[in-house]
C-alpha cells in the first residue's frame, strides 16, 4: 500500500483498535466462529496484527469480510469485547477505502441495505437484480441462475411487487447518518 493509502487505513482502523485494545488473545473468539475454517486469518490472529499494528496484513485478506454477525463471539468472549462490531467497522474501513480486493462485498452490502431502505426489508429479487448490475459482468448472474430457480421453485423468494413497509424504517436510517455525521 502506498503511503497515503497506509495513513487512510490507520485513521479507519483506529476505532477498531480501542474496542479490542484489552484483548487477552485467548482465543474464544476463533474457537466459537462458524466461518473460522474459511478464514486464512483466525479472528485471534486478526485482533493481533491490529494490535502490533500490521493492519495490512489483515487487509491483505478477506477474512473480516467473512463474519456472518452471528454474535457468538461477542457473546462468549471472557473480556465482553463488542467483537461483531469490531469486524462491521473493519467491513466498512475496507468499503470507504474502496480497496479492490473488497468491491465486490462492498457493492453487496451496498445493494442490501438499499433494499431495506427503501422497502423496510429486502426484496430478494430486485436487491438481486441491483447488485447484478452494479458488477457490470452480465456473465456473472448466470452462475446463479440454478439457485434462484430452485428457490423460486420451493417459495423461498417470490417476485413480490409491492410491500406495506415501505418507509418505515425512514426515521431510523435518518438518525444513523446524523450520529454518522453523514449528513
Amino acid at each position: 500500500m502506498d503511503k497515503i493509502r497506509n495513513e487512510q487505513l490507520l485513521e479507519q482502523i483506529e476505532p477498531v483498535k480501542e474496542m479490542i485494545q484489552t484483548c487477552i488473545q485467548c482465543g474464544t473468539c476463533t474457537a466459537s466462529c462458524p466461518n473460522n475454517e474459511f478464514m486464512d486469518i483466525t479472528p485471534r490472529h486478526m485482533w493481533r496484527l491490529l494490535l502490533t499494528d500490521h493492519a495490512e496484513a489483515l487487509f491483505a485478506s478477506k477474512s473480516f469480510t467473512m463474519c456472518s454477525s452471528c454474535y457468538y463471539c461477542t457473546l462468549r468472549c471472557p473480556r465482553g469485547l463488542e467483537l461483531t462490531a469490531a469486524m462491521s467497522l473493519l467491513k466498512q474501513a475496507a468499503s470507504r477505502l474502496k480497496l479492490k480486493k473488497f468491491q465486490r462485498s462492498s457493492l453487496f452490502y451496498d445493494a442490501f441495505l438499499d433494499s431495506v431502505q427503501k422497502h423496510g426489508r429486502v426484496k430478494e429479487m430486485e436487491f438481486m437484480t441491483h447488485y447484478f448490475v452494479s458488477l457490470k459482468n452480465p456473465v456473472i448472474p448466470f452462475g446463479y441462475a440454478s439457485l434462484g430457480l430452485k428457490l423460486l421453485s420451493k417459495g423461498k423468494i417470490r417476485p413480490e411487487f409491492g410491500f406495506g413497509g415501505k418507509g418505515k424504517l425512514t426515521g431510523l436510517f435518518k438518525k444513523v447518518a446524523e450520529l454518522e455525521g453523514m449528513k
